[in-house]
């Protein structure tokens, strides 16, 4: 991608007014929640510290992790590279498999879904919003609220075509044909696709968040589940896991989530003579890829190390003047707006990366909108520090 087609793409989405329409609503819906952030600062503050204790450990921590895991009954793989993690869930897999799939950053990056189709699965995004962006064929224009940019009008029609439902543009009712539709394959699927907003290397266990059940039910139902989660995730204690989850829920706009799943074993039970027995009402098999694909490198960078304090909450896109124009058009082919410009350096090209960095105003309100105050600027400044450096060094 060259900087003209970066600058055409950003253009276009400026212009683009069903998108404005979309984007307005739900920040002017997260804006009458800000509160909840709020309550959680000195909180906050706490994640952070437990952050910086744990990113310069980060490859003795997702051992542990790993090791854990594996003593609770499942297995732990670390996967390097994009490339060796989709190898390792194909392999776990195969084809001919209905896999339902819940919403994850990590499993985006290395294409998860489309390498599994590939391999002739039939896959399903779960949560709703990203239910709707795979009917679209489009990419999550935010972290936590994927289809931010589709307004209630966009979806119903889009209903109508791709699931032949007949629907009005009702949110309730556009709510109710997603989940008739995807009821079925959860009831049907062989194996279960999570990611996690946090896990303890002292346990093993793997937090997730959510609203709309989907996550518990593609961890619960099939009869194999696979986690997918970048090492950032990994936090030394269970406490530490559970702050960063509590922190997570309040800065995405939540009070509290309807749902905190936990999950450290397949499903088992000891009920007979105390003897433990693995596949009890739940998944038989418990596997959970650890993705390294640039954390370790950055984990070791004096000023890029900051961005795996990441908790994914989407707070700063909320509060981002250029995302507020272009959406998630912005900040790369996976992660958007300014922290999406810092992890497409990471874990993807910086030269994509240093394209849409241009764009950034350096106005420094993703810092002050952040529960862990990370400093997007200072990362995107070094960034095109860096790349200048290299072209006067050609």
């Amino acid at each position: 991608m060259k900087f003209s087609e970066v600058s055409s793409l950003l253009a276009k989405a400026s212009r683009d007014r069903v998108l404005r329409t979309g984007l307005a609503r739900s920040i002017k819906s997260y804006m009458g929640k800000r509160r909840f952030a709020e309550e959680a600062s000195e909180l906050a503050s706490r994640v952070r510290e437990a952050k910086e204790e744990a990113i310069p450990r980060l490859k003795e921590l997702a051992k542990q992790a790993a090791d854990s895991i594996e003593d609770n009954g499942g297995v732990a793989y670390i996967a390097r590279t994009a490339e060796e993690a989709r190898r390792i869930a194909g392999e776990l897999v195969g084809s001919g498999k209905l896999v339902v799939k819940a919403k994850s950053m990590t499993t985006e990056e290395v294409e998860l879904r489309e390498h599994l189709e590939r391999l002739g699965n039939e896959v399903w995004e779960t949560d709703l919003g990203e239910f709707i962006i795979q009917l679209l064929g489009s990419k999550p224009m935010h972290f936590t609220s994927p289809a931010i940019h589709v307004t209630r009008e966009e979806v119903a029609e889009l209903f109508r075509r791709k699931l032949n439902a007949k629907v009005g543009d009702s949110i309730p009712e556009l709510a109710k044909a997603a989940r008739e539709f995807l009821r079925e394959k959860f009831l049907r699927a062989d194996v279960g696709v999570t990611g996690a907003n946090a896990i303890a290397a002292d346990s093993g266990m793997i937090f997730t968040l959510e609203n709309e059940a989907n996550v518990r039910l593609a961890s619960a139902l099939p009869e194999k589940h696979i986690v997918v989660a970048g090492v950032e995730k990994v936090y030394r204690t269970s406490i530490e896991a559970w702050m960063a989850v509590e922190v997570t829920m309040r800065y995405a706009g939540y009070k509290s989530t309807s749902y905190v799943n936990v999950v450290a074993s397949p499903s088992k039970t000891g009920d007979i003579e105390k003897t433990v027995v693995y596949g009890a009402h739940g998944p038989r098999e418990l596997h959970v890829i650890l993705v390294d694909n640039g954390r370790y490198k950055a984990s070791e960078d004096p000023v890029l190390k900051e961005a795996l304090y990441c908790l994914r909450c989407g707070a700063c896109q909320y509060m981002c003047p250029v995302f507020k124009i272009t959406g998630g058009y912005w900040g790369g082919k996976v992660y958007v707006g300014g922290i999406g410009v810092i992890w497409t350096a990471i874990t993807g090209s910086i030269e994509e990366a240093m394209l849409h960095s241009y764009a950034c105003l350096l106005c420094g309100r993703c810092i002050e909108a952040c529960p862990l105050k990370i400093d997007q600027p200072k990362m995107i400044r070094e960034l095109r520090r860096r790349r200048l450096s290299s072209l006067k060094a050609r």
